[in-house]
Formats: C-alpha cells, sequence, structure tokens
C-alpha cells in the first residue's frame, strides 16, 4: 500500500537507513572538533529525520492495534449447525 501500512522490505530498509543517519548525525553532533555550522546543519536534518521516522512508528503502532484488536479466526473448529436437524 502507497500509505505505508503495509510494512514491506524496502519500507523496512529505507526505516533502518534512515534510522542509522539519524544515530551517525547524533555521534557527528557530539564530536568537539566539528564547527558549530557543520553542528547545526547536522541538528537539523537529525530533527528532520526524528520526525519522519516517528510518524513512521506510528502507522505501525496503529497497524499492530489494529491486528491485535481483530477477532481471532478458528479454523479448526467447525460450524455447529446441527441445529435444526431435528436431533434432541
Amino acid at each position: 500500500m502507497k500509505n505505508g501500512v503495509t510494512i514491506g522490505k524496502n519500507t523496512m530498509k529505507n526505516f533502518e537507513e534512515r534510522l542509522e543517519r539519524l544515530e551517525f548525525l547524533g555521534e557527528t553532533i557530539r564530536r568537539n572538533d566539528i564547527p558549530l555550522d557543520e553542528a547545526l546543519k547536522a541538528f537539523e536534518e537529525g530533527i528532520k529525520l526524528a520526525r519522519s521516522l516517528e510518524k513512521d512508528l506510528e502507522k505501525v503502532e496503529g497497524r499492530v492495534e489494529i491486528l491485535m484488536n481483530e477477532p481471532e479466526a478458528k479454523a479448526d473448529e467447525e460450524a455447529e449447525l446441527d441445529l435444526f436437524t431435528g436431533e434432541e
């Protein structure tokens, strides 16, 4: 699906790549030898990434809630239709 609810391999890979990038940016900002303007650019990019990752996580959480609230299908149980067979 294009709305991001269905989670495919590409979506997860993209999520993981963005998360790795966010971690890298965090490490970059913590360095003592980085110029202030570079740190600010890394921080801005990190904020954008964090927000997009948060949105993706909210979509996943919504999907998990839907799945958890679906009634379980009991395929191995047979339907009881002998109500009208005349047996008592």
